[in-house]
């Protein structure tokens, strides 16, 4: 089955000189899609972007960090997890080369989950690597998806 897709990304950031150059223009430009809020983007603040907005690296990150989280919710559902909380604090590490290329080299996910009774611990930390087969996102990736769970159980 086929999906598609539609973003429009358009550059805001003439500051009346276009790129004349490389200090001449701002990063930032609006993403939009139908029926959803705009987003403003910008580059990392190393390449002369706005800290206040969000980066390609950014959205990349969040990316992989929201699409484990909705194949993981998915997979427990399936297994019986009932899972209460659920927090990622996911981590990407990028390289540049001397020729102003890069790629991301990994990404570290650090999801904590709250699951609602001790007997489901052990399917709910099963359940990162079946979520983790499944994210559409990380099978597109050609970099390491790593993940280092932590599971509570609900007071």
């Amino acid at each position: 089955m086929e999906h598609a897709y539609d973003v429009t990304v358009t550059w805001t950031g003439n500051t009346g000189e276009g790129t004349a150059g490389y200090r001449s223009y701002s990063r930032d430009h609006t993403l939009v899609t139908e029926g959803r809020p705009d987003l403003l983007g910008s580059s990392d603040p190393t390449f002369r972007g706005d800290r206040t907005r969000w980066n390609p690296e950014l959205f990349l990150l969040a990316a992989l960090s929201e699409c484990h989280l909705l194949s993981y919710l998915h997979v427990c559902v399936s297994e019986g997890v009932v899972v209460t909380s659920y927090v990622d604090e996911a981590h990407g590490s990028m390289t540049t080369d001397p020729d102003g290329s890069g790629r991301f080299t990994e990404a570290l996910l650090r999801p904590r989950v709250t699951v609602a009774d001790a007997s489901m611990v052990a399917a709910a930390e099963k359940a990162h690597h079946r979520a983790n087969q499944l994210c559409f996102i990380a099978n597109s990736v050609s970099f390491p998806v790593r993940h280092e769970p932590v599971t509570s159980v609900a007071p």
